[in-house]
């Protein structure tokens, strides 16, 4: 998300060493899972300051221990990383992730047989088939698979995806999105699925048997053939495919301005950034020009980027002076365990770039207070920026989705704030008052290979306490409104259609 501290860690990208280890499901010895748990959480109390976020220490005491009875019972590198994905999503950080050694994951993509064959998707809670097949009928209710309910299955595949706080909502992109891959990766690969389904229209259940396929077709099929590819397909783009912001006049007196991503320029001086900028300002000079009321503000696919898109698109919003943030801190001023972050560096310069980042560091983070270090009032992140010129006045629409994440989600929370904005959709994946961004950090543990990553700086948002925002959850909506299973089938959009027959009978 951010520009600060860009050179830290840029000689540590990971390389990948050759790995013994060639499927994820070979045996893996519960000692050297021990040992790289150990290290695992060693790393998060010294260097991940989200850690304590959401979770008291108990509850964090509790779950390693929780982790130590599973690693008794677990004999596969599967097991394993099943164990440290339920640790890192249970901190709480969207910025968490965990990645497989190239080898194993090459092997994985490799694999000709043991996924899911259909894209699917979570529709008023209900997961549905989300492609016409001749097997199993587009858009009926998943019950069971392999005899396990649909309601026992999902909980163990949310790990794979995380979000902010206690967030729930976001999890449904992951699931939407890599049902099948999240499938395999917590029950293993499977010959075939025992589908327990019924249709909308019938109370009757009915069961088939489907094959499983490899998952270069399962990601295919969901990329080319997933029903919901007209409605949806922005959620899924690559920021290369991804057109990232529109405006169109819908009718005399509404507007919509769509903004899918913050990825636009990395920097205020980038062109594509100033592009963007001359792009809103010809929209809002437009707006006021036009005297027009309303204005449908669709974030809906925006999963994040860079500063300073965000806060420059929230000021032709605002109606007050604000900053990006109240308060930033990290917890170390020294990197931990720098001989876990590998990279291209040689062995003999790293004490040298350690003192550099180091360096660094400290004159971003200059302020200590209780072990934790606080960036100071000459931060750019504290700059107190005012609203635009031609910031738009009238009745504004907010749209948001489970998918708007990061930057999406520090937008979404202070367009959230101001009195003439009417939000409508479903909560956000990101916080509301803050969350872990910036910088990125990324650790190897030794015997597994497994690269563990976290975002170190924890962020307090410059928004106001809000009633319907209680601590731990994204951008909430005014008006919930989620497509239904008619608009599923017909590809429709619920939410705008909602949005236009509100601005209707207003």
């Amino acid at each position: 998300m951010k520009n600060i501290l860009l050179t830290i860690f840029t000689f540590f990208l990971l390389s990948f060493s050759l790995y013994a280890q060639k499927s994820i499901d070979d045996s893996f010895s519960q000692k050297k899972m021990q040992k790289d748990l150990k290290l695992f959480k060693n790393i998060r109390e010294k260097a991940n300051s989200g850690l304590y976020k959401y979770r008291s220490k108990n509850e964090i005491d509790s779950i390693y221990r929780w982790a130590e009875s599973q690693i008794e019972k677990s004999s596969t590198y599967r097991d394993f990383y099943n164990i440290i994905w339920e640790l890192t999503d249970f901190e709480g950080s969207l910025h968490n992730g965990l990645n497989l050694p190239a080898k194993i994951y090459a092997s994985i993509k490799a694999e000709k047989t043991g996924y899911f064959p259909f894209p699917v998707k979570l529709i008023e809670g209900k997961l549905r088939i989300n492609m016409n097949s001749t097997k199993i009928p587009l858009g009926v209710e998943i019950i069971s698979i392999n005899n396990t309910s649909i309601k026992d299955i999902l909980p163990n595949l949310h790990k794979y995806y995380t979000t902010d706080g206690f967030n729930k909502t976001g999890k449904t992109i992951g699931i939407n999105g890599r049902f099948s891959y999240y499938y395999r990766l917590h029950y293993g690969k499977q010959k075939q699925f025992l589908v327990t389904y019924k249709t909308e229209k019938s109370n009757e259940v009915l069961t088939q048997t489907i094959q499983s396929v490899s998952y270069a077709k399962y990601k295919k099929d969901f990329i080319e053939k997933r029903h919901s590819l007209p409605y949806d397909r922005n959620s899924y783009l690559s920021e290369e495919e991804d057109k990232p912001y529109s405006f169109e006049m819908l009718e005399n007196d509404i507007a919509k301005l769509t903004i899918n991503t913050f990825s636009i320029g990395g920097h205020a001086k980038d062109p594509i950034h100033i592009r963007y900028t001359e792009f809103l300002d010809s929209v809002f000079i437009l707006l006021k020009e036009k005297d027009v009321k309303n204005l449908i503000v669709d974030v809906r696919h925006n999963g994040g980027g860079t500063d300073p898109n965000d806060l420059v698109t929230y000021s032709y919003l605002s109606s007050r002076n604000f900053r990006e943030n109240k308060q930033a801190w990290v917890s170390f001023n020294k990197i931990p365990y720098l001989r876990y972050i590998k990279g291209v560096v040689p062995f003999y310069l790293k004490p040298i770039a350690k003192i550099v980042y180091t360096k660094q560091l400290r004159e971003e983070f200059p302020i200590e207070k209780e072990g934790k270090y606080y960036q100071d009032s000459t931060s750019a992140d504290h700059k107190v920026r005012t609203p635009n010129k031609n910031a738009f006045t009238g009745q504004v629409y907010l749209m948001i989705t489970p998918r708007v994440a990061s930057a999406g989600s520090l937008f979404a929370a202070m367009s959230a704030s101001e009195k003439n904005t009417i939000v409508v959709g479903e909560e956000t994946q990101g916080g509301y008052y803050g969350h872990n961004g910036h910088t990125s950090v990324s650790y190897t543990l030794p015997k597994s290979k497994l690269e563990t990553f976290f975002s170190i700086v924890n962020l307090e948002q410059d928004v106001p306490n809000k009633e319907n925002q209680p601590l731990g959850s994204g951008v909430k909506p005014n008006y919930e409104v989620v497509q239904s299973y008619e608009d599923f089938i017909k590809n429709e959009d619920t939410q705008l259609n909602y949005v236009l027959e509100l601005i209707k009978n207003k």
